[in-house]
């Protein structure tokens, strides 16, 4: 893991206009830098079906966004996709 990237968590979508949504609703709440870029998962060996990944660093707190990894699963759950902590 890259010590830049220690405490985040990744929220993944299917969508990439859900991502954008998404990222501008935590950006809003005070989420940072909610960076949305596109990833192939493990396993994966087409390009379509690559998903569309949130990277969230740090929380409304100030601190790592890991302690909100619950709520930020929450939120991806309501797309349809899934958060993991980094």
């Amino acid at each position: 893991m890259a010590e830049g990237s220690r405490g985040a968590v990744m929220v993944t979508l299917h969508d990439r206009e859900d991502a954008v949504e998404l990222a501008e609703q935590l950006q809003e709440q005070g989420y940072e830098p909610c960076r949305v870029h596109r990833d192939m998962l493990a396993g994966e060996d087409d390009a379509e079906d690559a998903d569309w990944v949130i990277e969230v660093l740090t929380g409304p707190h100030g601190g790592p966004a890991v302690f909100d990894e619950p709520h930020l699963g929450a939120l991806a759950e309501d797309y349809g996709g899934f958060a993991v902590a980094e």
